[in-house]
């Protein structure tokens, strides 16, 4: 796929349950208890056991990947982790291209769920 400054990437919405937060964390070798425990997250705080940083960025990966097709290789990817997502949640992801240099095309993406900004990333790929 060929990438334009300012192309916009189409939405990629992916619901969330306990399965898949704990089977992402194990994958990715995440063995922090937070992301498998719901009791261990409570003693933190938290209402329910949360997506770890690992699994957020393979769906980033994914997500890319999906929409500019399975020719695309990830050259660099920067996040920032913004809302914990939990069991239930919806994970929208959107993207832009904001740079195009020599081949490669930086992409800014945002994950969205209910309550706001899960993750703030910039993703460069190259076909």
């Amino acid at each position: 796929m060929t990438l334009a400054l300012g192309d916009r990437l189409p939405e990629l919405a992916i619901p969330f349950d306990r399965t898949t937060i704990v089977a992402t964390a194990i994958a990715s070798q995440d063995f922090e208890d937070v992301h498998h425990d719901p009791g261990k997250a409570a003693e933190r705080g938290m209402p329910d056991v949360f997506i770890s940083i690992n699994a957020t960025n393979g769906f980033i990966d994914r997500y890319v990947t999906d929409v500019c097709g399975p020719a695309t290789r990830i050259r660099k990817v920067s996040l920032r982790l913004g809302l914990p997502l939990f069991p239930g949640d919806t994970l929208a992801f959107v993207g832009e291209v904001i740079e195009v240099v020599d081949g490669a095309a930086t992409i800014k993406v945002t994950g969205s769920h209910e309550r706001g900004v899960h993750v703030s990333a910039r993703v460069t790929v190259s076909a």
